[in-house]
């Protein structure tokens, strides 16, 4: 089998897995899968409460599901994929996917594969339900909902390759998730998701500005909620900077997440692989 077949084997395989992993973890899973509807069903009830409230004029429910919608985001594409990661390095399905042709491009593909479905998935759990209880959301025209899909995505490219470096440095799972949790409750607490920035001191708005979360959360606000850019700061959404350093943040993940996982799989061992395998088990 010659190169590019190798190449196009593995991207089938790596989309047939993620297809296969999205069930198994998310549909499958009992377990996780009322995790996921009790939180989107918590959600929901706080979008409810919050319906006939306002906030400059704008419903207090449409100021709120851009941030619910973003820390989710966030969550999927940094938290979770830094733990699963973690967890095929402990148990060897890394070590395993790179000793097939073109293994890695297939298990990254599939993780890519999983953590889209996952977040539309949650994300279809919040917003459906929102359609009828909060006034406008189903005033989607064209423009909004492309926004919204490009939001999405570079939201994702943005988070998901820094967990992926995470997940490939850290030695085991419970690691991989404090690494990236506590680190995305700070960044969800200062970036004004839930509230205006502006709110906050000066030199706290610059540090949120630097990581793609707040982005994340200006981008879908400009979606569900476009009346309200008095609320932001400078009074706009900033619709361009908005791409840009969601794109920069993509673009250094993207780069650096290829490097280290393949510098993380040279140096682990046969003997690694079945202490993480234990520790894993247990």
């Amino acid at each position: 089998m010659g190169p590019k077949l190798k190449t196009i084997n593995a991207i089938r395989l790596g989309l047939v897995r993620g297809w296969i992993e999205f069930q198994v973890y998310y549909l499958r899973d009992l377990q996780g899968l009322v995790g996921t509807i009790v939180l989107a069903f918590l959600m929901v009830g706080v979008l409810w409460f919050e319906r006939a409230a306002n906030v400059g004029g704008v419903s207090l429910a449409l100021v709120t599901l851009p941030g619910l919608l973003a820390m989710l985001i966030a969550n999927e594409g940094f938290s979770d994929v830094a733990r699963f990661l973690s967890a095929h390095r402990e148990d060897g399905t890394l070590l395993r996917a790179k000793a097939i042709p073109q293994g890695m491009l297939g298990y990254l593909l599939a993780r890519v594969v999983v953590t889209i479905l996952a977040t539309i998935f949650t994300l279809t759990l919040v917003v459906v339900p929102g359609l009828f209880i909060i006034p406008g959301v189903a005033a989607f025209d064209g423009a909004r909902l492309l926004t919204f899909i490009g939001v999405l995505l570079l939201g994702l490219l943005a988070t998901a390759p820094l967990g992926a470096v995470i997940g490939a440095v850290v030695k085991n799972s419970g690691a991989g998730f404090e690494l990236t949790f506590f680190p995305l409750v700070i960044l969800v607490a200062i970036s004004g998701i839930f509230y205006p920035l502006r709110a906050l001191p000066v030199w706290v708005q610059w540090i949120a500005q630097v990581f793609p979360v707040y982005w994340i959360g200006l981008g879908l606000r400009s979606v569900f909620s476009p009346t309200a850019a008095a609320l932001e700061l400078g009074g706009s959404f900033r619709p361009l900077t908005t791409f840009l350093v969601l794109a920069a943040w993509a673009v250094i993940g993207l780069l650096l997440a290829p490097r280290t996982l393949r510098r993380m799989v040279r140096r682990t061992s046969g003997d690694e692989m079945e202490a993480g395998r234990r520790r894993f088990m247990r």
